[in-house]
């Protein structure tokens, strides 16, 4: 009876441009520090955009009444792809123009937000060309996409790596089935690479039930995982403390305000650590957001154009 996944704009896995050369890119540095955020009690909320359309900066639009917290503690770009190079046969991270342009811009696009205490992270889609993160040939393989995905954070000065293990179709341009090894080599590599930053699960998708292989079990290598189906309550499976877990999904203006309500006041009920949103757009949407803010921290959200 759930919606599956998002009413998302796919033109944002269509429209390709390769990634600009990692090797030349110097590592990124995060401007001035993160100035520390007002003290906020509760969950972490956590926001999707769709940067084809909206900008990331509206993440940082929303505080508290109560205190001048930000609302939202973790911004989403959506989304990066996995691509399928036919004459390396070999997965390739690509960004569209418009996730080109956020990256680009991260001075403007993501410094503001990370100066104001939230963490950006990257988001990597499927683009139906066979290329997945449940199908890597080989452990090197798996690796190879790790050091891109890290470069990229290096490179942009971002926070993390989101996974959404959707979209990929399997076996197209000649590519394997999903296979038990290859989201744990990745996660594994990746967790080397960047030890101190964020890797998510947006739990669906093969790769999400595939998390052990040769005694490894890579759940508590993630940050955070959230349920994939919005206006549903759905605990993630996986072995990760409840604090680390968003059972609870709303799409911004696509869930009601109601349900969005209901889901806050369960997540703290039940003593649920994360939150998660999707969607949010240009517009004031205070309303929406204060109606599990109340429940959340006890307080109305406040919309700064």
């Amino acid at each position: 009876m759930f919606t599956l996944v998002r009413s998302r704009i796919r033109t944002a896995t269509l429209a390709l441009s390769a990634i600009t050369a990692l090797a030349l890119g110097a590592t990124a540095t995060t401007g001035a520090a993160a100035a520390p955020a007002p003290a906020k009690q509760g969950p972490t909320s956590v926001a999707y955009v769709e940067v084809n359309n909206n900008s990331m900066l509206n993440v940082g639009k929303y505080t508290l009444a109560n205190g001048g917290g930000n609302v939202f503690d973790v911004a989403v770009i959506f989304a990066a792809n996995i691509n399928y190079d036919t004459g390396t046969k070999a997965a390739t991270l690509y960004f569209n123009e418009n996730v080109q342009r956020v990256l680009d811009n991260a001075a403007t696009q993501i410094r503001p937000l990370q100066q104001k205490g939230i963490k950006v992270v990257l988001s990597v889609l499927g683009n139906h060309q066979g290329a997945g993160f449940a199908n890597f040939p080989s452990r090197q393989a798996a690796s190879t996409f790790a050091k891109q995905l890290s470069d990229t954070v290096a490179k942009y000065g971002l926070d993390g790596i989101d996974f959404d293990d959707e979209y990929a179709d399997y076996g197209n341009n000649g590519t394997g089935q999903p296979n038990a090894s290859s989201f744990v080599y990745l996660v594994s590599a990746l967790r080397a690479n960047m030890p101190d930053k964020i890797i998510s699960l947006y739990n669906i998708g093969p790769a999400a039930s595939r998390l052990s292989y040769g005694g490894v079990d890579v759940s508590s290598k993630f940050d955070y995982a959230w349920n994939p189906y919005y206006g549903s309550w759905q605990v993630p499976g996986i072995a990760l403390p409840k604090s680390k877990l968003s059972p609870a999904a709303v799409e911004i203006g696509g869930t009601s305000q109601s349900t969005a309500a209901a889901l806050a006041r369960r997540t703290v009920s039940e003593g649920y650590g994360v939150y998660l949103t999707y969607n949010l757009d240009g517009a004031d949407r205070s309303a929406d957001v204060s109606a599990f803010t109340r429940e959340l921290y006890g307080s109305d959200a406040h919309y700064t154009p």
